[in-house]
């Protein structure tokens, strides 16, 4: 059972309906709601009690694409967490592609960098007593009936993951909507090479599916976003089956996650292949390289190369 849980990103989206749903849990006694604005963060706590009825929620304010923020941010969980949910990210939008100070751009540094930082710093004092769920996404594997191909890293070396991570791997051409799974790709092999690393703690990745609610679409190119809001959304995913649900489900994924024992340590859980909705399997049956343990070591290094 996780009596306290951290939540990135929780203001808004999935973030606040998981941590909606797990304090609806009878053992949940603390939720910490992780967020970057403080007038926000506020409104989501007033909300999430009026919608629970619980006074379980506090507040730590801090920036998942800044590890400074994030270190700051740590000295103000003074209790052990139980379990820590890597919500934050997404596509960003139109700055995807600038660099930060870390040396990574800022596609990466918001779904990878803080994240990582966070997660060990807490293993480091010995404040995170049980499981941890990065967030990925079936961009990595693909699907293949919506043209997205599955991510094909030349050689999946250190200097492959760090390429990807500082934005050069892709050249002049820039495409966030490509480079988002090569990103989720990388944090998906980090979350793995640490369920070996700490064989006593539980990580676990899991994508949240085509998910009704969230911000997504609105981080899009113009023309595709236009397409995915007004076209596939609402009509052509309905239509096909298996592709999309609501944001209600895509949380319950996460709260399921940390919470279930038939989801273990080590595995990437995500929509069966060729779907984006219905039950979550290991994505490794079918896309083999999330079992190679030389590339999960691989994007670790990669990954620590940008934190200082």
């Amino acid at each position: 059972m996780n009596e306290s849980i951290l939540i990135t990103g929780a203001n808004i989206g999935l973030g606040k309906e998981v941590a909606r749903q797990l304090a609806l849990k009878k053992e949940t006694k603390r939720i910490i709601l992780f967020c970057r604005n403080q007038v926000k963060a506020e409104s989501a706590k007033k909300d999430l009690e009026v919608q629970t009825g619980k006074k379980i929620f506090e507040i730590i304010i801090g920036d998942v694409s800044d590890a400074n923020s994030v270190r700051k941010a740590i000295e103000k969980v003074k209790d052990p967490i139980d379990a820590v949910i890597l919500n934050a990210g997404g596509m960003v939008g139109k700055t995807a592609a600038k660099i930060t100070p870390s040396g990574m751009n800022e596609l990466a540094a918001t779904n990878i960098l803080g994240h990582v930082i966070l997660v060990e710093e807490l293993v480091k004092r010995d404040k995170l007593k049980k499981a941890v769920l990065f967030v990925s996404a079936e961009a990595v594997p693909g699907v293949k009936a919506l043209g997205m191909k599955p991510v094909a890293m030349k050689t999946s070396s250190v200097d492959d993951f760090a390429a990807v991570l500082d934005g050069s791997y892709f050249g002049n051409k820039f495409d966030v909507t490509q480079a988002y799974g090569y990103v989720k790709y990388a944090g998906t092999m980090w979350a793995l090479s640490m369920a070996r690393k700490y064989p006593d703690l539980k990580f676990i990745v899991v994508s949240p599916g085509n998910t009704k609610g969230t911000l997504a679409p609105n981080n899009l190119p113009p023309a595709m976003k236009f397409m995915l809001k007004y076209l596939m959304m609402p009509v052509v995913f309905p239509l096909m089956g298996g592709m999309i649900h609501k944001l209600e489900v895509g949380a319950k994924r996460f709260v399921d996650g940390i919470s279930e024992e038939r989801y273990k340590s080590g595995i990437f859980y995500a929509s069966k292949e060729g779907k984006l909705s219905g039950d979550m399997v290991d994505q490794s049956t079918f896309y083999t390289d999330l079992k190679n343990t030389i590339f999960q070591d691989n994007a670790d290094r990669a990954i620590h190369r940008f934190i200082k």
